[in-house]
């Protein structure tokens, strides 16, 4: 759900946040390469995206101090990789967009633009599928940001997709359909075991989402989701399966309900 939104969202607010730095860059370094900084900058703002990473990278030649063009080279990298495409050259392309964040990360130490680098860099494992690795750097930034909310929303998501997998396989070993209702048994306790740790921190992490953003609506509808899959593997308790998916109903009117709220607002005079 809005996986690949997220992504791109996330790469376009780092490349505005280093667009803003632009001018300290051509101060703080020799003209040569700061020419080829500007240039880059340019051709990436007129979707010029392989002249900009030509212009990205030879201003590392001329200086490979510079940070700043390894962060434009990572985000433009970043930009061109496609979530969900298995070719090798977009493989390679998050790899580089990896290997310049990498390389930045050891060599800044200053907290602002470090989480701009943890951004950067779990937004792109979390799209390349890598989620314990994508969990690892949202969880420093919150170290950095406790008041990041869309890193403990992220996490929420990785959740859900942790629990939903193991809740798919055992479906297909039992023979039953994606959407069928497990049936009272062993395959309970089999899925309570591989989920309720996962579903648990998942809806932790959504709440504390919604605690720093109230109308956070992607939260409320991975709040459904995660209740959902706590249902599943109560399918040998009754009670509490019809509770969790009351609760999980509930979500979905506060996801609809905050929706309108939001398109009612945009369209007001």
């Amino acid at each position: 759900m809005r996986t690949t939104f997220l992504f791109r969202a996330t790469t376009e607010a780092l490349l505005a946040g280093c667009l803003c730095l632009l001018g300290l860059a051509a101060v703080a370094f020799g003209q040569s390469a700061s020419d080829e900084l500007n240039a880059g900058v340019q051709a990436y703002k007129s979707a010029h995206y392989e002249a900009a990473i030509h212009h990205f990278q030879k201003a590392i030649e001329l200086n490979p101090d510079l940070a700043r063009a390894h962060l434009y080279l990572a985000v433009a990298y970043a930009g061109q990789y496609i979530p969900g495409a298995d070719s090798t050259d977009n493989a390679a392309m998050g790899e580089r967009a990896i290997a310049e964040y990498d390389f930045l990360l050891q060599h800044n130490q200053l907290p602002e633009e470090q989480l701009t680098i943890l951004r950067g860099l779990a937004a792109l494992n979390f799209s390349m599928k890598r989620f314990d690795t994508a969990s690892g750097y949202y969880k420093q930034i919150i170290e950095r940001n406790p008041d990041d909310g869309e890193a403990y929303y992220s996490l929420g998501v990785i959740a859900w997709m942790d629990a939903y997998l193991p809740d798919q396989k055992l479906r297909s070993e039992m023979g039953l359909n994606p959407t069928d209702e497990l049936p009272p048994g062993t395959g309970c306790a089999q899925l309570r075991a591989a989920n309720q740790d996962k579903v648990a921190e998942g809806i932790g992490n959504l709440q504390k989402a919604l605690e720093i953003r109230p109308d956070y609506d992607d939260a409320m509808a991975y709040m459904n989701l995660l209740y959902r899959q706590k249902a599943e593997y109560e399918c040998d308790d009754p009670a509490a399966r019809e509770a969790d998916l009351k609760t999980a109903d509930e979500w979905v009117d506060k996801t609809m309900q905050t929706k309108q709220k939001r398109a009612e607002h945009a369209t007001a005079p």
